[in-house]
């Protein structure tokens, strides 16, 4: 039987309801309010104490804390108490009307609010609209791109290629292959002036191009060794050129699983005639606008990073060859990319993403 006393009823009412839900669906409310609200609207439907601290993690004594607070001070007990020191100039009404103005609003003259335009606009000072955007960690002057898959295959396709990187089939090697086309062989038009105490590198804004060459490359799962090969052109003929590469690389006695997007040179009849004389190959296709899953691209991140962005070609033979030797010596010392979301984490992510996109309400 348990044992101690009872716990205090919570009621609540219609406003105070309200109230504690508005907390805990703002996104922006602090964590701490949060917290006390979602204890309290589970104490107010009669959940046991023990119950409350399992689900939302916490301890007895702290269900217990703000259950007795709440029914003591109603809503102004789950604030956070005064603290010693100057008092406070801007009150939590302010705060909350800098942070509905920042999520729901713009301004007339803007697509975003600024520091100073958000001053004028709430009457508050430049330096406390900092203050209160950096606690909220909200920054209006950002945004970032994203794109979601309209494959109706997308579920099929991640689960069969995050099955693959996390159980590799035996006797066979898993590829991920793509092409990085149009690389540009790009020289200044000055002469660079080098790095030096005090002052970075430096370099003219503008330049002068020397044609472009594509980079086909196989990125292999299990040792992170890449087979790569630079073509002036990308056609269906220069990929079935780079499968033939591929096929004479790898040993005969394994299967050849290769992890592709969905460019049309990769489903052109002359690419199926030559895979289908070679039945040990396999090819699995990722879900449309999702190369993210591809694990070469990020080697192609790397890639871009080190050699070419900051690289001085005169020539595409000059690219070419910084290409293939950049192959070279990240094959030395290989580190392969480990790839550990499981399936149902990626889909639950991507279903999340989802729900806050219809929720946007755009």
């Amino acid at each position: 039987m348990p044992k101690g006393r009872p716990a205090p009823v919570v009621a609540l009412d219609a406003e105070e309801r309200e109230t504690l839900l508005g907390w805990t669906r703002r996104r922006k409310t602090a964590q701490s309010l949060a917290l006390r609200a979602r204890i309290v609207l589970a104490c107010a439907v009669g959940i046991p104490d023990r119950r409350i601290a399992e689900d939302i993690g916490v301890g007895r004594l702290t269900v217990g804390r703000w259950r007795n607070r709440f029914i003591e001070r109603r809503l102004d007990g789950l604030l956070d108490k005064p603290r010693p020191g100057r008092p406070r100039t801007v009150s939590d009404a302010d705060v909350e009307r800098v942070l509905a103005m920042t999520l729901e609003s713009m301004p007339e003259d803007a697509t975003h609010w600024s520091t100073r335009s958000m001053a004028a606009a709430s009457g508050l000072s430049q330096s406390t609209i900092s203050r209160i955007w950096r606690a909220f960690s909200l920054q209006p002057h950002r945004t970032e791109t994203f794109k979601l898959s309209t494959d109706p295959l997308f579920i099929d396709k991640v689960r069969d290629i995050v099955g693959l990187y996390m159980d590799p089939p035996e006797r066979a090697l898993v590829l991920c292959v793509d092409e990085k086309s149009q690389i540009q062989a790009l020289d200044r038009t000055q002469p660079l002036l080098p790095m030096r105490p005090g002052q970075v590198e430096r370099r003219t804004h503008d330049y002068v191009r020397h044609g472009t060459a594509s980079l086909f490359a196989a990125l292999d799962l299990k040792t992170g060794m890449v087979i790569g090969e630079c073509h002036r052109r990308h056609r269906a003929i220069e990929f079935r050129k780079f499968l033939k590469t591929i096929d004479e690389a790898v040993p005969r006695e394994l299967d050849v699983h290769l992890v592709l997007d969905n460019y049309g040179t990769h489903k052109t009849p002359l690419t199926r005639q030559w895979l289908a004389r070679r039945p040990r190959f396999h090819l699995h296709f990722t879900p449309t606008s999702s190369s993210w899953i591809n694990l070469v691209e990020r080697w192609f991140a790397g890639l871009t990073e080190k050699q070419i962005r900051r690289g001085v070609h005169r020539s595409t033979g000059e690219l070419e060859q910084a290409i293939m030797r950049y192959i070279e010596v990240s094959n030395e010392h290989p580190r392969p990319f480990v790839w550990t979301k499981t399936a149902d984490g990626i889909l639950a992510s991507v279903a999340r993403f989802c729900q806050r996109t219809l929720d946007s309400g755009h």
